[in-house]
């Protein structure tokens, strides 16, 4: 890259992240507000099956796409050695992974609590691949790219590879989670009012936090 050209994007690279760390927190307030304003306290072990439902969109959206979110910019923007770079990539997709896995368990003690069945909707199918591919994408970049059990060559070669189905990943859980609020006002048949308004009003800070996390790392390529 030339220094005309680093002039030009590195400014509104930096501007893109900042964004995007705005858009996550934003994103993080309207969800919490949904949830705890017009569905009550979240309770995995609650008698009321709606509290153990709380605990799956909070999760999963700070817990799972907020948290991947950051890992993916921290890997590029942390002003810190390559290898200590590397462990705060790693353990930021792990701790994703972990609540992911978590908020997909709590769906499933909804869906059973409630006597629904499972994996029956576009949300569930959406949501099951995204994480399953992205557990094998963490083992993937642990064993090639942390141990690492990959030649300096393959190491090399697979980057790109690396790079571009974490943020596909990334893209895909954000449309899971657009998928889960269409789903969730459907069911409830919510009707123009405030729920609705702030459920889509959230549902667009995230498809715009993924947006820019997007622009930041293509820009920084």
């Amino acid at each position: 890259m030339t220094i005309i050209q680093q002039t030009v994007y590195k400014p509104f690279h930096r501007e893109m992240t900042t964004l995007a760390h705005v858009l996550g927190a934003i994103s993080a307030i309207l969800i919490l507000a949904w949830v705890l304003h017009f569905h009550g306290r979240l309770w995995l072990h609650s008698d009321n099956p709606e509290h153990i439902f709380n605990v799956h969109p909070i999760v999963m959206y700070m817990g799972f796409i907020f948290v991947m979110g950051e890992g993916i910019m921290a890997y590029k923007l942390a002003p810190l050695l390559m290898r200590v770079r590397k462990m705060v990539h790693m353990m930021f997709n792990f701790v994703a992974l972990c609540f992911g896995i978590f908020g997909v368990y709590a769906a499933f003690k909804y869906h059973k609590e409630s006597t629904i069945t499972d994996m029956y909707s576009l949300h569930s199918w959406l949501g099951m691949v995204t994480i399953c591919l992205y557990g094998l994408q963490w083992v993937f970049g642990f064993l090639c790219f942390w141990l690492p059990m990959a030649s300096r060559y393959m190491r090399d070669r697979m980057v790109p590879w690396h790079r571009s189905m974490g943020l596909f990943l990334f893209l895909m859980a954000v449309c899971t989670a657009e998928t889960g609020l269409v789903e969730k006002a459907a069911l409830s048949q919510l009707g123009p009012g405030v729920e609705s308004c702030l459920m889509n009003f959230a549902g667009l800070a995230i498809l715009l936090f993924g947006m820019a996390v997007a622009f930041s790392v293509i820009l920084d390529i």
